[in-house]
């Protein structure tokens, strides 16, 4: 039987959950939405647009996954919250970010545990690739 007391720290559990995600996701979203209006984010578009055509993107969703590999899942989505994107586009960028999330910090770890920095990152960029082209063409 669930009491008051597991309900008030799960309520408040919660509601740090939230106050810490929102640091993060918050800011993204209004740095990116504000990108939006500038032509700095068409100048990121224009030049990402080749390679992001491949896995059925835009190319400003090179700053979602900029942003997922380099800061954290939270950072992406606060970028893809900003931009219009299809399902099918967030589908393959989800994919893809679950593959190469967090780089900076996770190849900090794996190094400590004896684990090639290069190949871990080389590998799980690998697989968002490939994890992006093959979504890209079931979907």
């Amino acid at each position: 039987m669930v009491t008051i007391n597991t309900l008030k720290r799960g309520f408040k559990k919660g509601l740090e959950t939230i106050w810490i995600l929102s640091k993060v996701i918050i800011p993204i979203y209004m740095i990116v939405t504000v990108l939006k209006h500038t032509p700095a984010l068409e100048y990121v578009a224009l030049v990402f647009s080749p390679v992001m055509q491949l896995f059925g993107l835009p190319g400003e969703a090179a700053i979602v996954l900029v942003l997922g590999g380099l800061i954290n899942i939270y950072a992406a989505i606060g970028a893809i919250m900003s931009l219009t994107l299809t399902a099918k586009q967030i589908t393959v960028l989800a994919v893809m970010i679950s593959f190469a999330h967090n780089l900076l910090v996770e190849t900090a770890v794996s190094t400590r545990v004896g684990v090639s920095a290069k190949l871990i990152v080389g590998f799980r960029l690998l697989l968002a690739v490939v994890g992006g082209l093959i979504i890209n063409l079931v979907l």
